[in-house]
């Protein structure tokens, strides 16, 4: 078993931020791992790892991500997190697909990177032009 942590991050994190998205209604990524016959019905999608490597200023499909799973409901994983000291046990699914099939999985996706992070959770107000 290897370990590893829940963290963003590429080689030089020179931008570092925050992301956020609301799962597609009947589509979400343990509905479509279901389908793909990747996933049992008894787990649950603790985490999502999204990795684009090496664009080189024009994007070229497919994507990586990582889906991480354990038997379980949102309730008892999350109390099983909490009381878990170490490395939490978890199965990775890799698979590829297209960028589009991936922003497909969730109805709204939200990314806010920053240089260093230095606006992370920061308040700040703009003018728009």
């Amino acid at each position: 078993m290897t370990d590893d942590r829940f963290r963003a991050s590429v080689q030089y994190d020179d931008l570092i931020g925050s992301s956020a998205a609301d799962r597609a209604d009947g589509n979400g990524p343990g509905d479509w791992l279901r389908a793909k016959g990747l996933m049992h019905q008894h787990e649950f999608v603790v985490g999502v790892n999204v990795w684009v490597g090496e664009n080189r200023g024009a994007h070229r499909d497919p994507i990586t991500v990582h889906f991480l799973v354990t038997p379980g409901s949102f309730d008892s994983v999350k109390e099983s997190i909490a009381t878990t000291s170490g490395a939490f046990a978890t199965r990775r699914i890799t698979t590829e697909m297209p960028l589009t099939e991936f922003f497909g999985l969730f109805k709204r996706f939200s990314i806010c990177l920053s240089p260093g992070g230095m606006l992370n959770d920061k308040r700040y107000s703009y003018t728009e032009e």
